[in-house]
Order: C-alpha cells, then structure tokens, then sequence
C-alpha cells in the first residue's frame, strides 16, 4: 500500500507491470514469493486488480483503493500540522457478530486511522468529533445496527492524562517519533550528498512514508492545552514533508524504470 500511495495512485488509470513491483518488493526486504502472495492477497481484498497483457500481468488501482489512499492522505498530510482545540469526543461502543467477523477487522483498521483508541473490548475514543466519518464507515461496513455513539467532553474533575494513557500508548508513541527522527535526521534535504542515485532516494523514500504512514493509527493528536504532545512529533513530521518532496523526483524514475514493461 505504501508504493500504491506514493507512487502509483496519482496516475490513477496506469497499469503497472507485476514483475517490477515483485522486484521493489525484494529490494525492500522481502522474498519473491512473500512479495507474490501480498500482491494476490491485494486482488482478493479488492485493492489491486490484475489486467493481461499477453503473457505479461500488470496490476491497476480499484475504485476502492483510490478512495482509501484519499482517505489516507489527508490523515497523513495533516497530522500534526494543525494545533487541535479541547471540543467534542467521540465514544464508539459495538457488538458486531461473528457472522460480520470480516467488517468488524476492517471497522478496527479503519477507527484506528481515525484516531481512536480502546478504552475497553468493544468501545473506543477519539478526542475529536468524528460523527461523521464513524457514521459513514459503519454504513459503509453495514454493521450500523451493531453500535452505537455519543459525543462529549471529558470530565474536569477528572485527570484526561491518566485515561488517555490507558487508551493510547502515548510513551511508545513519543519513542516511535524519537526512532523516525534519529533515522531520517541526515538525510534532510540541507545535508548535501544525503542521497546517492536514484535507487537509494527510492529506498529512504519507501521506507520513510512506509514509518510514516503508521502515525495516524497511533496519534490520537490529543490536544495540547489537555495533554502535551509527543516531543519528537514537530521534528518527525518537518522532517517528512521535506524528504517526501525532495526524494519525489530521483524515487519516482527509479519506480517507473523498474515497473516499465
């Protein structure tokens, strides 16, 4: 999903040949035959949809992949950017069956990338107003009859930090931003010669987005007048829209050239 979003999805109608992905897929650490089963894994979720071109297979974005890759960019490209006001939350309760096991797994996902974290089996919070993004979701999902949401404010008398740490773990979170920063912090477009050749910009690129992308699911973005924010956040997120757009150019030629049937 990381090389769909970052290099694929603004060419929404391409095809791209199932050889060259299977060989980015090795050069970022994985076998052939892992590299094989993920991308059929893809097709059978409706992510990737496969179009023959004589002997050759290539793979195009699904309406629904383009969709979820809007979604995801948004989460991505504004988290942290805007400092978030003490307003409404949110509390999802559900009792989905098993029978809807497959829409439960994928309303989990999908509630995570919200920003919501669980407060017990079946509930969960976000520090926001999310309405209608939950709402459209469980529509989407058609589990609708399954839950049920409020909207409020956390109580004054109350400490937030202390059950905001039993719904997010915020120490792991400020340590994974520590990680992300410490990893890329030489490579910032000011230091000169960072990056080699055009594989190597595609490397460090894939590999940052792919850490990077992983933030939303894991950031509720509490806001700060209730709960300081990750010390490393502003750095991690500095760091990304500078090497995402200067590592755009050499990592997208080197996407295209292995690709290219």
């Amino acid at each position: 999903m990381t090389l769909l979003g970052a290099y694929v999805s603004p060419r929404e109608s391409s095809a791209v040949w199932s050889g060259g992905l299977v060989d980015l897929l090795v050069g970022q650490g994985f076998s052939e035959g892992a590299a094989r089963i993920a991308l059929t894994r893809l097709v059978n979720r409706d992510l990737l949809a496969r179009v023959k071109d004589g002997r050759r297979v290539h793979y195009t974005l699904t309406p629904r992949t383009v969709s979820l890759l809007a979604d995801g960019d948004r989460r991505i490209f504004s988290l942290g950017r805007d400092e978030k006001r003490a307003g409404k939350w949110t509390v999802l309760w559900h009792s989905i069956p098993e029978t809807h096991r497959g829409a439960r797994e994928r309303l989990v996902r999908r509630l995570r990338f919200l920003g919501f974290g669980s407060v017990q089996d079946g509930t969960w919070l976000a520090p926001h107003d999310r309405e209608h993004e939950v709402a459209a979701l469980l529509a989407e999902l058609d589990v609708t009859a399954f839950a049920g949401m409020m909207l409020g404010r956390p109580a004054e008398s109350l400490d937030v930090r202390a059950f905001a740490g039993r719904a997010w773990d915020l120490d792991a979170l400020a340590a994974r931003y520590e990680a992300f920063v410490a990893e890329f912090e030489h490579r910032s477009s000011t230091k000169t010669g960072s990056v080699a050749t055009d594989a190597e910009a595609f490397r460090v690129r894939t590999r940052m987005v792919h850490l990077f992308r992983q933030f939303p699911s894991l950031d509720p973005e509490l806001p700060p007048s209730l709960v300081p924010p990750p010390s490393h956040r502003s750095r991690a997120v500095a760091l990304f829209d500078d090497l995402y757009a200067a590592l755009a150019g050499p990592a997208q030629r080197h996407f295209d050239e292995v690709t290219r049937s």
